[in-house]
């Protein structure tokens, strides 16, 4: 008995500016602040790698003074209708309804929600009144591959069965109008809004690349190098600079013998399927994985386009790779990282 991923579907917010219409907000914004640090920030986000993003915001509220309950409303309100859109598109996409679902996980860090995204999922899709649910709210960037290894899970202990996974993030709702340290600079230049639905299966007949291991990696005492700290006005970001350097000393450990338990090598993974944290990780990744001929290019497509959307972002590069014709035993390794500090790995067979 295998689990296979079926289907992946996204939904975006309805605000979006490309990043050269963004640069008007920010001299605003920047107004009262020197000019060398003004055409600093400026570059960032010029640099940063990310042509455009969508957000449940429109630019002018982002920059507004605007209480965290404010936020919060526009965060559970938004994020409803984009978990709905994703799923119900996913489902149409495997050709399912709402009620075939045995297992329903939603992901989301950048709000808080009680009760959390599933329950208004089920009732507004008429879902099953016994399906299992779980919220996944606190793994950052790694929980899109977290809810696909917690489904995994459940599916090879319930042969026959299908769990949705659901991510939504709104990253620019807790941009700090107040805080213009780097932190803040570099995560308003990089991240973006977003939301998609994975549905996997333990059907025999069902079709998909198979989920053939997974695995988690825990980095010790480093907590504090990525989430987020809880403050009257908002999640205020916490992104230390050492990030992509702490990646690379682990890159290592973190891949190479989780392939060989697999009876694998880098050498024999087709397509990388990796989260772009930002433009310094995507280099990061690129210098260790270019000598071997690989490449992470629908990694840095996605970033281009969308921005960083937290735990979303790995499922809409999983999404390029599902749409296209793959060969039969062709390998993927998925991965992505978040606080904790973590990294979370999937390998695929088609």
């Amino acid at each position: 008995m295998s689990v296979k991923i079926i289907t992946v579907a996204k939904a975006l917010p309805k605000h979006t500016r490309n990043t050269k219409d963004i640069i008007p907000y920010l001299n605003l914004w920047l107004a009262d602040q020197e000019d060398r640090f003004r055409r600093k920030v400026i570059k960032i986000f010029e640099n940063a790698g990310v042509d455009k993003r969508y957000s449940i915001m429109d630019a002018e509220s982002v920059f507004s003074k605007t209480s965290f309950e404010e936020k919060n409303d526009i965060y559970e309100k938004e994020s409803i209708i984009l978990a709905e859109s994703c799923l119900k598109k996913s489902l149409d996409k495997a050709g399912l309804k709402a009620d075939e679902i045995d297992f329903l996980i939603t992901v989301s860090c950048t709000g808080i929600m009680i009760p959390s995204l599933d329950a208004y999922l089920i009732n507004r899709l008429q879902m099953r009144q016994d399906v299992v649910r779980l919220p996944v709210t606190e793994m950052g960037c790694a929980a899109g591959v977290s809810g696909i290894i917690y489904a995994k899970n459940f599916l090879k202990a319930n042969p026959g069965k299908r769990a949705a996974v659901v991510a939504v993030e709104s990253p620019t709702a807790t941009f700090q109008l107040d805080d213009y340290s780097m932190v803040n600079v570099v995560s308003a230049a990089i991240f973006g809004d977003g939301a998609a639905a994975v549905i996997l299966s333990s059907h025999e007949n069902e079709k998909g690349p198979e989920v053939v291991d997974e695995a988690m990696y825990h980095f010790y005492d480093a907590e504090k190098m990525m989430g987020f700290k809880l403050r009257n006005s908002g999640l205020q970001m916490i992104l230390d600079k050492s990030v992509p350097e702490t990646i690379a000393e682990h890159f290592p450990n973190i891949v190479h013998p989780f392939l060989e338990k697999n009876g694998k090598s880098i050498e024999d993974i087709d397509h990388l399927i990796f989260h772009p944290g930002g433009k310094k990780i995507v280099q990061t990744v690129e210098s260790l994985f270019g000598g071997l001929g690989k490449n992470i290019d629908d990694t840095k497509e996605i970033l281009r386009l969308y921005g960083n959307m937290s735990s979303v972002t790995v499922l809409y590069v999983l999404e390029n790779f599902l749409e296209r014709d793959l060969a039969a035993g062709d390998l993927g390794l998925m991965l992505s990282f978040g606080p904790g500090f973590s990294a979370q790995r999937v390998l695929l067979k088609w």
